[in-house]
């Protein structure tokens, strides 16, 4: 047999043989992602800007959010400050939109919870200026209410880069300031929670000012009212409110350990892509995009170290 012969035949032989397949990596779930997360991917509230919302049924942790709503911020700080919650009431809630707390008698002049310290109008805080210095982790996917939508320090954020604004997004869990037609009568003693499908068209309009971490259950799931827009038409109907605090002012002992991931790091990105591309077993169909409101926002309580 010649050489030439020869080498064609080996060539040939090794044509046949059956390339051995490299298996893509399975993607992960979300379980995973925080499974394998580290101790950096987690940060605590801050204890200076975390409220105690106590109901006879359990805590409501509220992080507040100073980045885009500072004045409010402090005014509600005030408020906690000087007791104005304590006592008043859960007011309405309203089936598939919010949950709204503050003074029964703030529109009876003789009646109504004085403010101590605190202010009775505070300057609208609907949006902000960008600010590089203010971390945004951007989405992939579109948004039909902004150009773009994100995370800014753990809160669900919009921006605009023409206008140099951005804005705090009306999800799920996300907590704001009720007011008036004047756009400066949100002074935060009359609050509000989302516990429905995602009111976007508010964005904007009214400020946000923090967003509900733990406890949402004791929100989301009392008595709708019976009411005009979910208001409790008889004062049995209330849901007390035995006090709001300051996480600062409570001693150590008493507050609720929590640690929430972190909205700027690689693990918050891989969470994101489980989420859009959902491999569960049960999933056959994967979505491929994931809405602003859709993504998860994991807390949990420090691990024993």
């Amino acid at each position: 047999m010649s050489a030439t012969i020869r080498c064609f035949s080996a060539a040939l032989a090794l044509a046949c043989v059956p390339a051995i397949a490299q298996t893509p990596a399975k993607p992960q779930t979300m379980q995973q992602v925080l499974d394998a997360s580290k101790p950096s991917d987690w940060r605590r509230p801050d204890p200076a800007n975390t409220l105690y919302l106590d109901l006879a049924a359990g805590r409501v942790v509220i992080e507040l959010a100073p980045d885009f709503a500072p004045l409010h911020a402090k005014n509600i700080k005030a408020l906690v400050r000087g007791h104005y919650f304590d006592g008043l009431a859960i007011l309405r809630v309203q089936d598939n939109f919010v949950t709204q707390w503050g003074d029964p008698d703030a529109e009876d002049a003789k009646k109504a919870r004085s403010f101590g310290d605190a202010s009775k109008t505070v300057a609208p805080e609907f949006e902000r200026a960008i600010d590089k210095n203010l971390p945004f982790t951007a989405l992939p996917d579109g948004d039909v209410y902004a150009s773009q939508v994100g995370f800014t320090n753990g809160f669900p954020s919009a921006r605009d880069a023409k206008s140099g604004k951005t804005w705090l997004a009306h999800c799920y869990g996300m907590v704001g300031a009720g007011r008036d037609n004047g756009v400066d009568s949100g002074s935060g003693a009359e609050l509000y929670v989302v516990i429905g499908q995602e009111p976007r068209q508010l964005d904007r309009n009214i400020a946000l000012v923090g967003r509900v971490v733990q406890g949402m259950e004791w929100l989301s799931a009392l008595p709708r009212g019976t009411g005009a827009l979910g208001f409790y038409e008889k004062p049995e109907q209330r849901v007390a409110i035995r006090s709001v605090r300051l996480a600062a002012d409570v001693p150590e002992a008493e507050r609720t350990p929590l640690e929430i991931l972190r909205t700027d790091t690689p693990t918050f990105t891989a969470l994101v892509e489980s989420r859009r591309n959902r491999r569960d077993d049960w999933y056959k169909v994967p979505a491929g995009k994931i809405g602003l409101c859709n993504v998860p926002l994991p807390v949990r309580a420090p691990p024993a170290r």
